[in-house]
């Protein structure tokens, strides 16, 4: 009998640490992921083109003004070319005051890259949107929602990027991003944004001419165990949750994100950013 109570008190020891660990060590930190992509697609004056994808930081759930001056510092060491953010800026269960915002304004801002920086709504972002497009325009970053930007260099070389809105109200609207295709010239390297994975489907039976698709959302699974992970997936990213898919000619990558969703844990599964360097294949 004392044997299995001490088994028992064991088990819950160890659970209650890895408890601890994944609310308070498991949370913190900030990983980049270095992803090489090759393709014949993007112009040769545009190879070696350096691109910073992040998400997910749900503002005050469990990020706090110092881990936002950490990511702001962190990208901008990367000196990226383009910056890509694929939403949840904000969290459905915290209000923002006047100062949160004004923070948020003035750190967003110091993010520099090349080509500007460029964001879409995610499903916690689109009840708070005011404050969201006000954010954005102060900050210098550009919203796509279910929109377009065509970046241009100085050989007038150009790559397309269109951004959709939240497919978890619904809003997502890939014919409207893609018009601009119906009365312009193709242009051979496409980037695609979406917050919810699971839309991928709908993009690729539509437009199977799509280059790189960035999407968020998942964390990739928050617990990082088998079966846990999928229980607690949030929903829009119950298919497509993993860091890597290549669907065709299609290369999509899922960001872990920097805050939580669904729950205040991370275990096996380090708050990061994507780093892709984008090289022209011979």
């Amino acid at each position: 009998m004392k044997k299995i109570l001490y088994y028992i008190l064991l088990i819950l020891l160890i659970l209650f640490i890895i408890l601890i660990y994944s609310r308070f060590i498991g949370t913190i930190g900030l990983k980049t992921n270095e992803i090489p992509i090759t393709t014949i697609n993007i112009p040769e004056s545009f190879s070696g083109l350096k691109i910073v994808h992040f998400a997910d930081i749900h503002y005050k759930k469990i990020i706090t003004e110092d881990r936002i001056k950490e990511l702001v510092s962190e990208i901008n060491k990367l000196k990226p070319d383009i910056v890509l953010f694929t939403g949840d800026l904000l969290d459905n269960d915290y209000n923002l005051t006047n100062s949160d915002i004004n923070f948020l304004i003035e750190e967003l801002s110091k993010i520099e890259s090349t080509y500007g920086n460029y964001s879409i709504i995610g499903d916690n972002d689109y009840n708070k949107i005011d404050t969201i497009k006000n954010i954005y325009i102060q900050s210098n970053f550009i919203l796509l929602d279910n929109n377009y930007t065509i970046i241009t260099n100085q050989y007038n070389d150009k790559i397309f990027i269109g951004g959709l809105s939240t497919y978890t109200y619904n809003n997502a609207n890939i014919n409207e991003v893609m018009e601009y295709f119906n009365d312009n010239e193709n242009i051979n390297y496409k980037i695609i944004m979406i917050h919810e994975p699971d839309y991928i489907d709908t993009i690729i039976n539509n437009y199977s001419n799509i280059n790189l698709i960035l999407s968020s959302h998942s964390l990739n699974g928050s617990i990082n165990i088998p079966i846990i992970k999928q229980l607690l997936l949030p929903a829009g990213a119950t298919k497509y949750y993993k860091p890597y898919y290549k669907i065709n000619n299609t290369d999509i990558y899922i960001s872990s994100g920097i805050g939580v969703n669904n729950i205040n844990f991370r275990l096996f599964n380090p708050p990061s950013i994507n780093f892709y360097r984008i090289r022209k294949s011979s």
